[in-house]
């Protein structure tokens, strides 16, 4: 009766009787087997479900090493699956976002030859920020049809969950990981059968599959990225780090060889109109020409006529197109000191999409009057073909400006320079009326040559040329919002938001410390900073205070709801002078070519996508550029400090914590640490609230914005990591106080010698 059951059941395949012994099972028996699980199968899943017990376990194992698999079942090294089948339960990474914005993940844990079938993520709405590439879930998968699975999201894993990049050691038996996250302090050890033949030197992706309580981590090489040959290659890091894009598909640069000059048609000719481009020395494309003159309109007196001209990218790239596909998944350009991940492809990016001098460049231009005040009257956008009359740098522009011409500007200073320097000051007038946030911050500059090696590190010039192109940019950004907001199509806003009041309140507290008046938490404009940092301005505690004030305020991102833009204090403001390096300007003149009826590659209603979707993504896609820019500095300046361990510098404290006190250097910018170790012996006190350490003993006094003297004693080229050394006597405040009584108030008290504050290690050493 039982058998009869059991052949009922399962007719197919033949499933043995679990309450007997059964012999070895046939290949065709463990092949439909693998065939009709629903995840993958290995030595013990078989044993398993065909009752092999004891020696014939052996017996099973080779067998099923010798066996030879159908196309249908894929195969890694010790487990068998049918291919596209996924188990009910898995950790899904997520790989990319579509262009209406739904995310597709891999398996994790996916070691097949054959691809994984194609997942779906579907994460609701409120569960914390949305879902990026890399992220990692435990989702429930069904399947969707077509061989194609949904992921319904349980759990989100920690960010980097079990996944590090490093580069790989050499050593006895195997190897080893030096990370490089500078964060992570925990020993990787990789056995020689998981290294993948990586080599000494390889910059390597790893995953985390066993911990314990004592000893390193093991790990299993994922990935293989090469040599890193130091300064070369720094940037390859965050590249792989991050995840960035950077090899386009082949139909992206198939389509971008095929591209060619754009007729003039139905464009207005601009080419008569003496345009010019001002970029850095070290540019790498040119987007936006500019031009002014002074407005001949009687009823506006003193007021001026401007021109900004953008390459016009929607010409070449059109939505749903390969180039459109791979723009997107960019998000947009990112630039490291010594090479350009560029969101398109060379041919447009440096070719038809670069407004060269004394060539015919399609383009998207906007006409605006202002007045002498730079309040914006009207503006017309045009699709024009121009031709560039020059292309200058900003020291060249300034040169100029300032008497000292050269060959090239020499000609251009009356026609040309002067008429866009004097738009420039009517447009200064409202920036200032308006009362635009203006923090006073230093950029770090790195000099490469064309071999890859670094010669200096300097604070980026800030002449009144780099200002002019500014505000001309953001008067044509308030322009295109403008027209598109009254329109039938998206607008995807720059908005700034206005600050946290919580914020807000923590600096009015540190401020106050300083006999500052502080903005009001509820009501604080840009225009109440302002007056906070003019007061500081040329004194001691300057640095501080614009760092504090920086930390306040909220991060801009691109959204379809307009919320303004507080730092610039203006109500509407669009990104549209960008769109060779950026996505959301690409998106904006699509808009704007569809309102003014303007020709092919506007919006397409038929493939209208979801703009909140696409909004939230470029945004991630810009942090994500701007994180693997700035670690990547930081690894080409600890590079180049790397031969001047033991020299002094001059800096100041950006910031103070229970395990040390962040500096940063006056002459390069580089950021470090002084940990407390390297502090005079001491018992300190962490002052959260003032930004200080303070030393029981002597005195020593350790504030944010305050200039010290510090030693180098390490550099890592690959984490970017600095550490400095106190010298002696070296801080300009509070250095030689010697009250040794505790200071009052919110103080959390630590030895320099024991930084995590051990109460017992302190009575010791008392």
């Amino acid at each position: 009766m039982n058998e009869t059951k059991t052949r009922q059941r399962q007719p197919k395949p033949q499933r043995p009787n679990l309450k007997k012994v059964s012999p070895l099972p046939t290949e065709e028996q463990i092949r439909e087997f693998i065939r009709t699980s629903k995840g993958p199968v290995g030595k013990r899943e078989v044993a398993r479900a065909f009752n092999v017990r004891g020696p014939a376990k052996i017996a099973l194992k080779a067998m099923m090493k010798k066996m030879s698999m159908p196309g249908d079942i894929a195969k890694d090294k010790r487990r068998f699956q049918k291919v596209g089948v996924l188990p009910p339960i898995d950790v899904i990474e997520v790989a990319f976002v579509d262009k209406e914005g739904d995310l597709f993940g891999k398996p994790v844990n996916w070691g097949f030859e054959a691809p994984p079938p194609p997942i779906l993520i579907l994460d609701k709405a409120g569960r914390g920020p949305a879902l990026g590439i890399g992220d990692r879930v435990l989702a429930k998968l069904t399947p969707a049809g077509d061989d194609a699975y949904e992921a319904r999201v349980m759990k989100r894993m920690p960010a980097g969950a079990g996944r590090l990049m490093g580069i790989y050691e050499a050593i006895a038996g195997g190897g080893r990981l030096r990370p490089v996250d500078r964060r992570y302090r925990h020993e990787v050890s990789i056995a020689a059968k998981d290294s993948m033949d990586a080599e000494h030197g390889d910059l390597v992706a790893v995953e985390i599959v066993a911990t314990r309580h004592h000893g390193p981590q093991q790990a299993r090489v994922l990935e293989r990225y090469g040599k890193m040959e130091r300064a070369r290659n720094l940037s390859l890091i965050a590249i792989h780090a991050h995840g960035i894009p950077h090899v386009f598909t082949e139909a992206a640069e198939e389509q971008a060889r095929k591209a060619k000059a754009a007729p003039l048609g139905a464009r207005t000719d601009l080419r008569s109109i003496p345009l010019i481009t001002i970029d850095g020395e070290d540019a790498r494309d040119f987007d936006d020409a500019v031009w002014a003159e002074a407005d001949t309109d009687p009823a506006n007196e003193g007021g001026w006529h401007l021109l900004v001209a953008i390459a016009d990218v929607s010409w070449y790239v059109r939505m749903g197109d390969a180039l459109d596909h791979d723009a997107y998944e960019r998000g947009n350009s990112t630039y490291f000191p010594d090479r350009v991940v560029p969101m398109l492809p060379e041919e447009l990016s440096n070719g038809w999409c670069s407004l060269k001098p004394k060539e015919d460049r399609p383009c998207l231009a906007a006409h605006m009057w202002i007045d002498k005040d730079g309040k914006l009257l009207r503006h017309k956008f045009v699709r024009g073909l121009m031709k560039s009359v020059a292309r200058l740098t900003y020291t060249q522009v300034q040169t100029a400006i300032d008497g000292h011409p050269d060959d090239t500007t020499g000609p251009l200073v009356e026609p040309i320079l002067k008429p866009l320097y004097g738009a420039f000051h009517s447009l200064l007038k409202s920036r200032h009326e308006r009362g635009t946030l203006e923090l006073d911050l230093i950029e770090r500059q790195i000099l490469v040559d064309k071999e890859g090696h670094i010669k200096g590190v300097v604070p980026r010039a800030r002449y009144d040329s780099h200002k002019l192109i500014e505000e001309f940019m953001i008067t044509a950004n308030v322009a295109a919002a403008e027209r598109l907001e009254g329109s039938a199509y998206p607008c995807v806003y720059r908005i700034h938001d206005r600050p946290d009041p919580e914020r807000v309140e923590s600096l009015k507290e540190a401020l106050g410390t300083l006999d500052l008046p502080a903005p009001n938490p509820s009501s604080a404009r840009p225009a109440d900073f302002n007056r906070i940092l003019t007061k500081v301005r040329g004194g001691p505690h300057e640095h501080l205070v614009n760092t504090l004030v920086l930390r306040t305020q909220a991060q801009a991102v691109y959204s379809p709801h307009n919320v303004g833009h507080f730092g610039l204090a203006l109500r509407r403001y669009a990104h549209f002078t960008s769109p060779i390096r950026r996505y959301s300007d690409l998106l904006v003149h699509r808009a704007i070519i569809a309102a003014e009826k303007l020709g092919d590659g506007g919006w397409d209603p038929a493939r209208d996508p979801d703009l909140e979707d696409m909004a939230e993504y470029i945004s991630m896609t810009e942090r994500r550029s701007s994180k693997a820019e700035r670690e990547t500095v930081d690894r080409f300046t600890a590079t180049y400090l790397g031969n001047q361990i033991d020299a002094t510098f001059r800096g100041r404290v950006n910031g103070v914590s229970r395990f040390g006190v962040f500096i940063t250097l006056d002459e390069t910018g580089a950021d470090g640490i002084l940990p407390m170790r390297n502090l005079p012996r001491d018992f300190y006190d962490l002052d959260e609230a003032h930004h200080r350490l303070i030393g029981q003993r002597h005195g020593l006094v350790l504030q944010v914005g305050q200039p010290v003297v510090v030693r180098l004693l390490e550099t890592d080229d690959i984490t970017g990591s600095i550490v400095f050394e106190y010298v002696e006597g070296s801080s300009l405040e509070g250095s030689n106080r010697d009250d040794k009584r505790r200071p009052r108030g919110n103080h959390k008290p630590f030895s320099a010698k024991k930084s995590h504050g051990d109460a017992r290690q302190k009575r010791r050493r008392r």
